[in-house]
């Protein structure tokens, strides 16, 4: 007898565990059946397609990813993470990262304030040809609009290098750097519209609008300096010396 009513608090128990069980998640679904909540507290969400091809991440420091192309991770090569990033990763179809959303800042223990934000898209297999960006480093502060030409060679190219080169001597991992770089030209910047601001020494600030060519060299460029906010539009010749200037 002592053997059965054991056995009845253990079935007891088990259909009340599936009942608040039950009770939870139908106070979590909605009327169409997909799980619903008013705040969710997590490290990481990826958002991904039936296949499972990865579409989106958003992440903390701690769990933001390396680059992350056709679906294979690579190393963290540019540091993210110990530059405090965290934010929005956007993939194309083929599970590419294709641009983002970051952002992060702090204060150290000497008082140096550091605080960036950063959206960009990404040319198809290579980085970025549009961003928009903004910085405060307490001295410096400013914000850009910036497009580029992305390079033709696949951006994967690179960091096949980067891993194969990894824990070599620094001067050899510099030079297979520089014979990569002297076959693979990189990206050329085309415009900057943008402003920078110093607290310390307001005779530096600038306003600039900015034309470059397709080598990337300055060709048309306008600003407002100073803090007078005195105008000037230049014309560049290719070498880089102004050909034209207004106001005279």
């Amino acid at each position: 007898m002592k053997l059965d009513g054991q056995k009845c608090l253990v079935a007891y128990s088990g259909v009340l565990t599936l009942g608040v069980i039950a009770a939870l998640l139908t106070g979590f679904t909605g009327s169409d059946g997909s799980p619903r909540f008013d705040t969710i507290t997590v490290q990481r969400i990826n958002i991904v397609e039936p296949d499972g091809t990865l579409r989106m991440v958003l992440s903390n420091t701690r769990h933001f990813p390396g680059i992350i192309i056709k679906g294979h991770e690579y190393p963290d090569f540019t540091d993210r993470k110990a530059s405090d990033t965290a934010g929005a990763l956007f993939f194309d179809a083929e599970g590419t990262e294709s641009g983002g959303l970051t952002f992060g800042g702090r204060k150290d223990a000497e008082g140096n304030i550091s605080r960036w934000g950063h959206l960009a898209f990404d040319g198809y297999d290579q980085d970025q040809m549009f961003a928009i960006d903004a910085i405060d480093y307490g001295s410096v502060k400013g914000s850009t609009i910036k497009t580029w030409d992305p390079p033709d060679w696949p951006i994967q190219d690179y960091l096949d290098l980067l891993t194969e080169i990894e824990g070599l001597p620094e001067p050899e991992r510099q030079r297979r750097i520089a014979e990569f770089n002297a076959d693979h030209p990189p990206g050329v910047a085309r415009m900057t519209v943008g402003n920078v601001r110093f607290p310390d020494d307001r005779s530096q600030d600038q306003t600039l609008l900015q034309f470059n060519d397709a080598r990337g060299k300055r060709r048309l460029g306008a600003t407002v300096e100073g803090a007078a906010g005195a105008p000037a539009m230049r014309f560049y010749a290719a070498d880089g010396t102004v050909i034209d200037e207004l106001p005279d």
